[in-house]
């Protein structure tokens, strides 16, 4: 059986990371069922200084970029929805830390559900528009992925675990890592961004061509 690496660098408050994941995620189901695919998440920050209490999203990207983001959230619901993505830019009103839950998806790797983790706080950012800092969003999806309530709770209030998130985002950008999402395919390739998901495709097989000779 053919075995496939796949580390992915992404922030679960990141919406192209969404679309990104959502894109590898088909075109791994395209595979043959030949391959196995094993998937490990690497924290990354896009604001390690996120407001707490969270901040008005349209605020907070019209301060960052200058400009209104309309088209920005237009461009890419349009990309969202070619994938099959019903994303609405506009439910999430707010931009919050994702340290703590950064903290929950790296304890998966030991559960084996790292990236069913990964994806579930992605959806409950934008799909659910819920606040993933909060412990009690977080609890909810710790418990159907592997954790106790008292687990959740143990881990995401532990501001030294939230350190090593913030350290490890910080490593990740001094390796190379400039933005997210960003995929290393067979410890050997990097693609940065949602690509197509016709390029994960062509990407996905080469490596594991490659690995066959």
């Amino acid at each position: 059986m053919a075995e496939l690496r796949i580390d992915i660098f992404s922030d679960p408050v990141c919406p192209w990371c969404l679309v990104g994941i959502h894109r590898l995620n088909k075109a791994i189901a395209a595979l043959n069922d030949g391959t196995k695919v094993s998937i490990f998440h690497h924290p990354y920050l896009l604001d390690a200084n996120a407001i707490k209490e969270g901040e008005d999203s349209e605020t907070m990207l019209k301060r960052k970029y200058g400009v209104d983001p309309a088209e920005m959230w237009d461009r890419l619901e349009a990309e969202a929805k070619k994938s099959g993505l019903d994303l609405d830019m506009r439910k999430q009103k707010m931009r919050y830390p994702s340290q703590a839950a950064q903290v929950l998806v790296a304890a998966a790797e030991s559960r084996g559900t790292q990236h069913a983790m990964s994806m579930a706080m992605s959806k409950a950012t934008y799909l659910d528009a819920l606040n993933i800092s909060d412990p009690e969003v977080l609890v909810d999806i710790g418990t159907a992925n592997g954790f106790t309530r008292e687990e959740v709770l143990a881990l995401v209030t532990r501001e030294d675990l939230q350190k090593e998130v913030e350290n490890a985002s910080v490593s990740a950008s001094q390796q190379g890592v400039q933005g997210v999402p960003f995929f290393i395919l067979g410890n050997k390739y990097g693609l940065s961004g949602a690509q197509p998901e016709e390029v994960f495709q062509e990407a996905l097989e080469t490596v594991i061509k490659e690995a066959a000779e």
